[in-house]
């Protein structure tokens, strides 16, 4: 039973997540801006580590 909860909360995540980037592409785009920036961010902490 527990395999189903998952399932469907997942379902309903994806969902969401579908429903969000169709009615709000722009804070989507945004969303995506910071999740890079958090990459970019990471890369530069460790650069300046090994430099």
């Amino acid at each position: 039973m527990g395999k189903w909860i998952k399932t469907i909360v997942l379902a309903l995540i994806v969902m969401f997540a579908i429903f969000y980037l169709y009615t709000r592409p722009e804070a989507a785009a945004d969303f995506i801006k910071f999740i890079f920036g958090i990459f970019d961010s990471i890369g530069r902490f460790f650069d300046s580590l090994v430099r």
